[in-house]
């Protein structure tokens, strides 16, 4: 994936987990998700990488990003419909600790 792309699309995603702050409950959830979903990023991909490594990892981010928020939620809790928006965040976060990072 094109790293200036694959860029534009977790600093959207940041923004959509961003823009919740006025709904605190759900922006406090997602925030967690976002968390979750570093963690993962940071067993994927490790604690130094690159950008274009990073841009690697985010190939079927949406799938296994999903499945680390519902293992990491409540059992009884619905399925979470924003995993995407969530794992473009997480890298959004992530990518400020790539050794090539430039905002």
């Amino acid at each position: 994936m094109n790293v200036d792309l694959a860029r534009q699309q977790w600093q959207d995603g940041n923004r959509r987990v961003e823009a919740t702050l006025p709904n605190r409950d759900r922006y406090l959830d997602l925030s967690q998700q976002v968390d979750v979903v570093v963690a993962g990023l940071r067993k994927r991909v490790g604690q130094v990488f690159t950008l274009d490594e990073l841009a690697e990892a985010y190939e079927g981010a949406d799938e296994w990003a999903r499945e680390l928020i519902e293992d990491a939620s409540d059992p009884d809790a619905p399925p979470t419909a924003e995993a995407g928006t969530v794992a473009d965040a997480a890298f959004h976060v992530y990518a400020r600790g790539a050794v090539d990072y430039r905002p």
